[in-house]
């Protein structure tokens, strides 16, 4: 069950009105995608970490590609190795074996092209205002005048809805605007791949609704990569595009899958519930896994 990239990236001369998705904001940002190509590659790639009493392996012999423009989601349940995985991707853990490759390049460590977002609410130095948690990391890593970076950091959270609050504090903030400012941040550095590691699992169920609307209609603006990870079926289905199924611990691959014809209109549609229902028999059938 691999997804088909032909069908996510049709050929540019076919019409808008024959792409495979709900309206014509999706299918804008379809033809845009055609042109894309293979951004992050992961092949076989195997990640272990030590405790005290023995080494253990997170994931074995996981594979996958992204496209430039992709909404690709690492989708599992708890434990199967999906965080350790987009750790891996962000440089921050070496494989054991196998390779991450950006632009065709081996990855070895952290950059500036690859920026994650994190659940956690308190990823903000509360010292800095809201505009000068944006535009910190561009001083340092893109080495900006503070004028070039505070322009940039105030387009951005125009982007999220937050230029109000630029001069506010992280501690006067909801945690849902929190998560916007980091989102802002992480978009102000124009990563190759933002990557984000299940950022709306702590918020309450209409907030977490809420950004995730607002993250497709950022996406449908900026056309930026994702890789996002959740353990949420039907998250997975409205944010991504593409959804990769890991297996219970250690995390191999169950599927791959393609979720474009979903949007946030979906959720009480039956093939939404019936395609919630296969994901879940896939995530959990003890059986071979599913190439």
């Amino acid at each position: 069950m691999v997804a088909n990239p032909t069908r996510l990236f049709p050929n540019r001369a076919e019409p808008a009105g024959s792409l495979p998705f709900a309206d014509g904001a999706a299918a804008s940002a379809a033809t845009r995608a055609a042109t894309s190509e293979k951004l992050l590659a992961v092949e076989h790639l195997n990640l272990e970490y030590r405790t005290r009493e023995r080494i253990v392996r997170a994931t074995h012999d996981v594979s996958f590609d992204v496209y430039g423009g992709d909404r690709f989601v690492l989708l599992g349940p708890s434990g199967c190795g999906k965080s350790t995985l987009l750790k891996a991707v962000a440089g921050f853990i070496q494989p054991s074996s196998g390779s991450i490759a950006l632009d065709g390049e081996t990855v070895r460590g952290p950059g500036a092209d690859r920026v994650v977002v994190f659940q956690e609410f308190d990823q903000l130095p509360p010292w800095k205002t809201v505009v000068q948690n944006v535009a910190f990391p561009l001083r340092v890593a893109k080495k900006l005048s503070r004028a070039e970076a505070n322009e940039r950091a105030l387009h951005y959270l125009e982007k999220v809805g937050l230029a109000s609050f630029a001069d506010a504090y992280p501690h006067t903030l909801s945690g849902g605007m929190k998560q916007r400012v980091a989102i802002a941040r992480a978009l102000a550095m124009q990563p190759r791949v933002l990557l984000m590691d299940e950022p709306f699992a702590a918020l309450d169920a209409l907030t977490r609704r809420k950004m995730q609307e607002e993250l497709r209609r950022l996406w449908e603006e900026v056309n930026f990569t994702l890789l996002f990870v959740t353990h949420s079926i039907e998250e997975a289905l409205v944010v991504g595009n593409r959804i990769l199924l890991l297996s219970p611990h250690p995390g191999r691959v169950r599927a791959e899958l393609n979720s474009h014809q979903y949007s946030q209109d979906s959720f009480g549609r039956s093939d939404f519930q019936r395609s919630v229902a296969r994901i879940h028999q896939l995530l959990f059938e003890q059986t071979e896994t599913v190439q």
